[in-house]
């Protein structure tokens, strides 16, 4: 299906981007979500260069990913994607994901806010950007419900924040959390199990130099659906929340 104001952007699975399995990582999918999107920004005069003119930028509140297939190793994936509202302060960007086929194998809804770089304030869309076609069509439908807060952990690991995860921002890029976040899922779930969900909320930045504190534990009585938290280890600052579930894992 071609959306009218879509754009569609066709990524190929690098080795470098697979795990031991050869399935695509959710932090490479999640990447190729962060890159049609602004191939798309670009297209309408509202890329974090463009917002960066003025002194504003780019920010992702919440992201929503399911999979009802992981694309493997040499594969292509068309992502297709366009902006669904606009609200006071958040923007809904939704996106369909196909395999070479044509087939749809995942879809995903994100919510953005534009920042004031100095202030570290979010900004009034109406007074950053300009207009631009919006598509009313949900890939996924999610009113981006707050998530529950993980209140004990079963697994931990304490990680620094490296050069390499800041991005134009200066702060940890988005997908960054992910990673951390699916390091604490058992070993056991990793290797027999693939993701079919995953739910980001952003609660705060973290910054080259700061040391991050990772959690997960199951979620109640519900062994493919875990919960995890981001925290900043200096003061304990909540800085993600997150929730998964996961599938055994197809065998190729």
């Amino acid at each position: 299906m071609t959306l009218e104001h879509s754009i569609t952007t066709d990524f190929l699975v690098h080795y470098y981007e697979a795990d031991q399995q050869g399935d695509a990582r959710p932090v490479a999918l999640l990447n190729y979500l962060q890159s049609a999107a602004g191939d798309h920004a670009r297209s309408l005069g509202v890329s974090v260069a463009d917002l960066l003119k003025s002194g504003h930028t780019w920010v992702l509140s919440r992201v929503h990913l399911q999979l009802d297939r992981v694309p493997r190793v040499r594969e292509t994936v068309s992502i297709c994607t366009w902006p669904v509202s606009r609200e006071t302060v958040f923007t809904v960007r939704d996106f369909e994901l196909r395999d070479a086929s044509g087939a749809q194998i995942g879809r995903a809804t994100t919510s953005w806010a534009v920042l004031n770089v100095a202030s570290r304030r979010p900004a009034r869309l109406s007074d950053v950007l300009p207009d631009y076609p919006l598509h009313p069509h949900r890939a996924l439908e999610d009113s981006f419900a707050s998530l529950p807060v993980l209140e004990v952990s079963r697994d931990e690991l304490r990680l620094p924040v490296l050069r390499g995860d800041v991005d134009m921002n200066r702060h940890v890029n988005n997908t960054v959390y992910a990673g951390w976040a699916l390091e604490t899922v058992p070993q056991e779930v990793a290797e027999t199990c693939r993701l079919s969900s995953i739910e980001i909320g952003f609660r705060a930045e973290a910054l080259y130099g700061d040391t991050i504190v990772a959690r997960s534990a199951p979620a109640g009585d519900d062994p493919d659906c875990f919960l995890h938290r981001i925290d900043n280890a200096a003061d304990g600052r909540e800085l993600a929340r997150l929730r998964t579930r996961w599938t055994t894992r197809e065998q190729p």
